[in-house]
């Protein structure tokens, strides 16, 4: 009997246990479904007030369009031409639309709008650099290296060769022009006075001491202007044509 007794303990024991067990493992099991189900609750609500916050909160929405890479225009006159509406919400802006409205102004290259959180727009700016001016209408203009008339100057600067357009050029010889100047190394441009433009194809350099160089048109520019600084190193003339780079001629006059 005591062996009995003691044994039908022992069973009791552990039939005990093995209850326990089962039950908290069907605690942990109904603990985890909440945890599931308050975690989705939570991720709801963080979408939704995150979503108000975005779209629809005075929080995130434009307060200052900021500018910077400008030097030709003033911070207002790009913020004005952006044209981002104050007080839109900040999510929603048109960035594309702002950047080409930058992007028409003559003086910009390139236009990049993005967004600065929590109220801000910036608008950097890269602005096209003169390498010629012309003279169109009485007017002293900057001639960019893509044939772009994109500023005036009140004076005639300093260190840019001058670029003589016919009545009849068009804007493909300037553009072509603008092509041959761009592709002149600093020493040779320096000793450009100005260059005369008639046709695509018809393209002649003036010297400051007066010379003349027969260009031609913008093709192979990086060979002409290497084959020009070698003649002017050692042949003295007057007229030089490299119109034809691989077979370049000189006359006195």
């Amino acid at each position: 009997m005591p062996d009995s007794k003691v044994r039908e303990t022992t069973e009791e024991r552990a039939e005990r246990r093995t209850r326990q067990r089962f039950a908290r493992r069907q605690w942990a099991r109904r603990w985890m479904r909440w945890k599931y189900v308050a975690a989705s609750v939570a991720l709801v609500v963080a979408v939704l007030v995150g979503g108000w916050l975005v779209f629809f909160s005075d929080a995130l929405s434009v307060a200052k369009v900021e500018v910077e890479g400008n030097s030709l225009l003033s911070d207002e006159r790009v913020v004005r031409v952006a044209a981002v509406p104050n007080g839109e919400q900040l999510a929603v802006v048109d960035l594309d639309a702002a950047e080409r409205r930058v992007e028409a102004l003559f003086e910009v290259k390139d236009a990049d709008v993005t967004r600065v959180w929590p109220d801000g727009v910036l608008v950097t700016v890269t602005e096209r650099t003169a390498v010629a001016v012309v003279e169109l209408g009485g007017r002293t203009q900057g001639l960019d290296a893509e044939g772009i008339v994109f500023r005036d100057y009140r004076t005639m600067p300093k260190g840019l060769p001058r670029v003589r357009p016919q009545t009849s050029t068009g804007t493909d010889a300037l553009k072509e022009a603008a092509t041959v100047v761009s592709a002149l190394p600093g020493d040779l441009a320096a000793r450009v006075d100005h260059v005369e433009v008639q046709t695509i194809d018809q393209i002649t350099l003036v010297l400051r001491d007066g010379r003349q160089v027969h260009w031609g048109s913008a093709a192979e520019s990086d060979l002409k202007a290497e084959v020009l600084t070698r003649l002017l190193a050692v042949q003295r003339a007057q007229v030089y044509d490299v119109s034809v780079p691989g077979s370049p001629t000189t006359r006195p006059n």
